[in-house]
């Protein structure tokens, strides 16, 4: 695609909970800066922030309007002299938002070159889950080869990069969902597949009764609650999310009997706030897809004139794995 000074993108014009606050429509790009570049954007994948900031329910508030979209992957078609990158080039984006359009100019220092031998899809859904399960379990949660990690919401994206991190890392993985029967892969890949609901008990028999080491848990609510109850001592319980949509409350005297942590996970801030190990664990990222462990689960494809649908989809739950927006691009 050639280059452009205006752009087809999905606006959120204001916060809705049904979605009606989106059109699609032509914007002007920005001038391009000597450190910026303009991409042409052949895939973006949808992460759950990407919904809750378009309700206003997400810890991040973008002022309106403005374009969705966290992560994507494109083709540089233009860069600045002091950007280090060249046209032609193939890329990985990531940001707040912003990714849900044909073209983009964003700081060159910001992208990464696409993994060697991974299509442009696969590495559009990349960066924000692996980054979430890279920190929570190798940062964060300090998972050890032989521990036992449970893994919720093992459907989803992030839920699927913490069970291919947690194999990597030598852990005994279980992984629950709400709809088990559609994890098969996982579980012909040796890993044990429970109900979000009353997993407790298979929990605890797999373990021999002493508790999961490490928890990773984006859903919170009741699956929060739960866990509570089949965590070991000494345990890491890590808070990535509530896609369930109740934030759960503890008795501090909880974790005071079981000897267990609760660790809340925020991947992006934690490297704005320590840059140098942001850094760092972006190559780890970088490392693992070339790798061929973090393995990006593509469960569906919408064109952008279908990117609310996209959206609905998310918030239905009705797709297993990533959900990925295709472009012009493309």
């Amino acid at each position: 695609m050639p280059r452009s000074d205006d752009t087809l993108a999905l606006v959120c014009d204001h916060l809705s909970d049904d979605l009606s606050g989106l059109t699609l429509r032509r914007l002007p790009l920005p001038a391009l800066g000597a450190g910026d570049v303009q991409v042409a954007m052949h895939a973006v994948s949808l992460n759950f922030p990407d919904l809750l900031m378009t309700r206003g329910l997400y810890q991040f508030r973008p002022a309106l309007p403005y374009v969705p979209g966290m992560e994507g992957a494109g083709v540089i078609v233009a860069a600045g002299p002091a950007s280090g990158w060249q046209p032609g080039q193939a890329v990985l984006l990531a940001g707040k938002q912003g990714m849900l359009a044909e073209q983009v100019v964003v700081p060159g220092a910001t992208l990464r070159p696409l993994p060697a031998g991974m299509a442009m899809d696969a590495g559009a859904c990349l960066t924000v889950t692996g980054l979430t399960a890279w920190v929570a379990l190798a940062r964060l949660g300090g998972l050890a080869r032989g521990e036992t990690l449970l893994v919720h919401g093992a459907r989803g994206g992030v839920g699927q990069a913490c069970v291919q991190i947690g194999q990597h890392l030598g852990a005994k993985v279980i992984a629950s969902a709400s709809q088990p029967e559609r994890l098969a892969a996982l579980a012909a890949s040796g890993v044990q597949v429970v109900a979000a609901r009353g997993f407790r008990d298979a929990v605890l028999a797999a373990t021999g009764g002493r508790g999961a080491d490490v928890i990773a848990d984006p859903v919170g609510g009741d699956v929060f609650d739960e866990s509570t109850r089949c965590i070991g001592f000494g345990g890491r319980l890590l808070v990535l999310g509530f896609a369930s949509g109740r934030i759960p409350t503890l008795d501090a005297n909880r974790p005071l009997i079981k000897g267990y942590s609760v660790v809340g996970v925020r991947a992006g801030e934690y490297g704005r706030r320590w840059p140098a190990r942001g850094r760092e664990h972006l190559a780890a990222v970088q490392r693992l897809a070339e790798h061929g462990v973090l393995r990006p689960v593509i469960g569906a494809r919408f064109a952008l004139a279908d990117a609310r649908d996209a959206l609905v989809a998310m918030a239905e739950r009705s797709v297993t794995g990533k959900i990925v927006v295709t472009l012009a691009g493309g």
